[in-house]
């Protein structure tokens, strides 16, 4: 099991005069927030948080005073250590311990590593940076990607863009 911290939320900018930062949400959504009491190793703490309405959210952290501190923190992650979190059920996995992998082919080629996963509705997607540079996308399905580890993720040939 990965020691990584788990990133939760990102703060993308300030909400009013008085300090609040608006959030969008990674994972499971306000409730895994919730449940948090600070983050980044204890340098943000959380005082409140409500939805947004738009599947985001407002937040409150206690050492942020005013709007340009707010501003001032647009882009910061929001991460927890992983034992703060709930234990995972077979088959669920967190975004980030996919993110940095090594991707190779079931053929054994490296073809580049993990930079992003997204999901657009229909199951998650991993993408995949090539040492070029140029990305490809790859769904998260035992077809495309039939096993990972906590160093390699495993591309179907057939899936490996060129």
């Amino acid at each position: 099991m990965s020691t990584k911290p788990v990133t939760l939320a990102v703060i993308t900018g300030a909400h009013g005069v008085t300090g609040e930062v608006r959030l969008k949400l990674f994972g499971d959504g306000l409730d895994s927030l919730k449940s948090q009491k600070s983050f980044n190793n204890g340098a943000l703490s959380l005082a409140k948080i409500r939805s947004d309405n738009k599947g985001g959210a407002i937040a409150r952290l206690t050492e942020v005073v005013d709007r340009n501190a707010a501003e001032a923190l647009r882009g910061t992650l929001l991460a927890v250590s992983r034992d703060t979190l709930p234990p995972l059920a077979d088959g669920e996995f967190y975004h980030s311990d996919l993110i940095g992998l090594t991707a190779v082919t079931d053929d054994g080629e490296t073809v580049g590593r993990v930079c992003a996963v997204e999901n657009f509705g229909a199951t998650d997607v991993v993408e995949i940076e090539r040492p070029n540079g140029k990305k490809f996308m790859v769904p998260l399905t035992p077809v495309a990607v039939p096993e990972w580890d906590d160093t390699l993720l495993v591309v179907s040939a057939d899936f490996a863009e060129e």
